[in-house]
Order: C-alpha cells, then structure tokens, then sequence
C-alpha cells in the first residue's frame, strides 16, 4: 500500500513515527499520524484542516492533554495517592544513577530498550486509517494516497484519538469528503 503513497505522504509517515519516538510511546498510533501531516506545512491535509482552525499547536496541545501523567486514574496518580512523587523518584534515580537510568534497566530492555532506537509499530487504529485512506482514495478514484486521504482515514470513528480530536474541533468526515472532492479528481495531491 505504502508504494501508492505520495512523497508528502510519505514524509508524514515517517514524521508521524519521530512524533511517537520524541513522546517515547511504544506505538504509532492516530494521533502521532495527525502530527505527522502537520510536519509537512505544504500538504494538502494542513490546507483543508486550516479551513476549520485546527493547527499543529491545537492538535499537540490535544495530545499532551490526553497523555498527561497526572490526567485520573494512571500510575502516576495511584503512587500520589500512596505519597509516591513519581518524578521526583525518576530525579533521584538520574542522581544517583545518571540520566536516564532507569531506561538501562531489565525491565526497560524487556520493552525493547531505548524507544527511540527501535523499530515502532503501528498501532491497530493506524493500520485502520490506512486501510481506510485506500479506500477514500479509490473512492474518489484517484491511484494515489495523499495527505487529504490519510486525513479522510483519520476521521472514521474506529480510528481513535485523531477522530476524536478532529471532531471536537467540528472536522467532520462528510464535510472534509466534500473539500476533498472539490479539489478536482485526480488532481496532483499531497
């Protein structure tokens, strides 16, 4: 499927990736996509997105909204209640041990070790929004997959937070059909 992509989309992909290794999350999911089309400012996705306000700071802002630590009911809350500062513990370890030290560990190793220096999946919602993103593109007729597609792929409901962060801004999967569609069939796209 990757070799229908267009270089734009392409390039978000891989930006997409290096969202998911900078936020040190094990998998590549909906919402590091949706990063991934704003690190390409020229895309055809970001054109249609700016229409409805959305932009890389709304969009990160979202994210780090929905990974806080501190957001109810995570590890770093269930420790709080028993008096466990968990950055505090992380501090003394880097003290003590060196900066991150308690990435060297087993328990790190058995996850694969540093995150940023390993392969990372696409998480099942992803693979969905690519999927998804072919059959928008043959949908519209076109032989290529875009950013517009990509973006068309995010926006199904099953395909996670992109979807839910996109519809609390008023992006809908009709109406950015309809903006698709307008472009042009077959158009050059991103």
């Amino acid at each position: 499927m990757f070799e229908r992509f267009t270089d734009k989309a392409r390039r978000a992909v891989v930006i997409a990736q290096e969202d998911a290794r900078d936020r040190r999350d094990d998998e590549i999911r909906t919402e590091h996509l949706l990063m991934g089309l704003f690190g390409v400012p020229e895309a055809v996705a970001v054109t249609l997105l700016s229409g409805y306000g959305v932009d890389r700071a709304v969009v990160d802002a979202e994210i780090e909204r929905m990974h806080r630590p501190d957001r109810p009911g995570t590890d770093a809350e269930k420790l709080a209640v028993l008096g466990i500062d968990l950055d505090e513990v992380r501090r003394q370890v880097d003290e003590a041990f060196g900066p991150g030290a308690l990435d060297r560990t087993r328990a790190a190793r058995a996850r694969g070790g540093r995150p940023w220096s390993r392969h990372l999946p696409f998480h099942r919602a992803a693979k969905k929004a690519f999927e998804l993103s072919l059959r928008e593109a043959l949908r519209l007729e076109h032989n290529h997959i875009g950013t517009e597609h990509i973006l068309l792929g995010l926006l199904h409901t099953e395909t996670g937070a992109a979807h839910h962060i996109l519809a609390a801004h008023g992006v809908t999967l009709d109406g950015m059909r309809a903006a698709v569609a307008d472009l042009g069939r077959g158009a050059a796209s991103g």
